[in-house]
């Protein structure tokens, strides 16, 4: 019997599991989305959640149960890379970039000194949602599939500063068409030939 066993498996053991769920956690938090395959999106879903949430009680004992939870491990080193194109670091969508001087390498490449992820979680995500009760996060499912096994892919992204209609980067036809009907309704006003009524009825 299945008595308080919740959650998927996801067809992996139980550390990797855990350790499955703390990445994409901490791949979340640092880029504000990330491009993952429905069940897990699914299943990492109230992990996040539920981290935010102790992140709004600020406090010794919320950094230290957060910290349990969660590996602390240095975030955003890409930004000092230069082999990462900038239009990336330009294209983040939930806040801006530390400074490069915030984030030092020792002479042989390794990283000295970067952001720590709860105290990023605690400062800068965490106070988005202070007037939130909920739902902090939200899936997005994407019209394409993973080439290996044919899996639905989705992004999952944190609600707030997101840019667009849609997440893809594409235009929305919905704008577009709305734009045309308005520009034909104001043609027809001009011309005097016809009432608003009638042109919103023709177009």
């Amino acid at each position: 019997m299945r008595h308080r066993v919740f959650g998927k498996q996801l067809c992996v053991k139980e550390d990797h599991r855990r350790a499955m769920l703390r990445n994409l956690a901490a791949g979340l938090f640092e880029h504000g989305q990330i491009e993952t395959t429905l069940p897990k999106a699914k299943a990492v879903q109230p992990f996040v959640e539920k981290l935010i949430t102790m992140a709004k009680r600020s406090g010794l004992a919320s950094r230290r149960a957060i910290a349990s939870r969660i590996n602390d491990r240095a975030v955003f080193a890409w930004v000092a890379d230069d082999n990462v194109n900038e239009e990336k670091k330009a294209s983040h969508p939930l806040w801006d970039l530390p400074a490069k001087d915030a984030i030092e390498f020792n002479r042989y490449g390794e990283l000295r000194k970067a952001p720590r992820l709860v105290q990023h979680l605690m400062s800068r995500v965490a106070p988005l949602y202070a007037e939130r009760a909920g739902g902090y996060t939200r899936i997005v499912k994407l019209d394409k599939r993973r080439v290996g096994d044919q899996s639905d892919l989705v992004i999952l992204q944190l609600v707030g500063k997101e840019d667009g209609p849609q997440v893809s980067g594409r235009r929305s036809n919905r704008r577009r068409t709305a734009d045309k009907r308005t520009a034909f309704a104001a043609e027809r006003r001009k011309a005097g030939g016809a009432t608003a009524g009638e042109a919103k009825a023709e177009a």
